[in-house]
């Protein structure tokens, strides 16, 4: 039997970086604390990456790729169905490097390699939403005129992109960790479908009220014997 090739160290800074970013936060992680996470040296990571930005550069270089891997699917939505899995696949992209949104306008301010590219996701995330909607609408599961469907797509972009760090405001000692990536991301696709509502045709509408009804907290359950108020 033949054995794997050892992953090369640049790919493993690349796998701790993300790790340590999405869940401190990227001003917060030095390159030190990457290199202890690995146990090689401080050299060895300036060797691969001399300057932490090269990092995120790289790691930014990986979300680009896997947004596009992605948003061509979006010609293929012809439902509510197809909008609920494409909105759940996109913000787990989103979720898999969410320290380029928590930490987006830190970033920006420094890295101009990554103010270009975010620009680039952006306006690709907002085509493809745009998309999204025209298919709902050729299908005749959506009914919506041309200038409110491109004001919908931005502002599902615009909810999608700041959804994590309001999750973050409302809760940060927990809100980021890696078990709350199922609730986060349920409640940020559920947001961002809720504001298909008032277009959709009844049918659809009915569905997605009927999916919606995943997103919402579970109810208090009382114990038996518990006083009445």
């Amino acid at each position: 039997m033949s054995r794997k090739a050892p992953r090369r160290t640049a790919e493993r800074i690349q796998e701790a970086a993300l790790a340590l970013f999405n869940r401190y936060g990227e001003p917060n992680v030095s390159t030190t604390q990457i290199a202890g996470e690995l146990g090689i040296s401080p050299g060895n990571l300036y060797y691969h990456y001399p300057a932490k930005d090269g990092l995120v550069n790289a790691l930014f270089e990986q979300y680009e790729q896997a947004l596009a891997g992605l948003l061509p699917a979006a010609g293929d939505v012809r439902d509510v169905e197809g909008a609920w899995f494409f909105m759940h696949s996109l913000i787990e992209r989103i979720w898999n490097h969410r320290f380029l949104y928590r930490d987006l306008n830190l970033l920006l301010s420094r890295n101009r390699r990554l103010e270009a590219g975010i620009q680039q996701a952006l306006h690709d995330q907002t085509v493809a939403l745009s998309t999204v909607l025209a298919r709902l609408q050729g299908s005749g599961a959506l009914q919506i005129e041309a200038e409110d469907a491109a004001s919908l797509a931005t502002s599902q972009v615009v909810l999608l992109s700041y959804w994590l760090s309001f999750e973050y405001a409302l809760d940060p000692r927990h809100a980021l960790e890696p078990e709350g990536m199922q609730a986060a991301g349920l409640r940020g696709a559920g947001q961002a479908l809720g504001l298909l509502l008032p277009y959709l045709v009844p049918a659809q509408q009915a569905y997605l009220r009927h999916l919606l009804r995943a997103y919402e907290p579970p109810k208090a359950t009382e114990k038996p014997g518990a006083p009445h108020e």
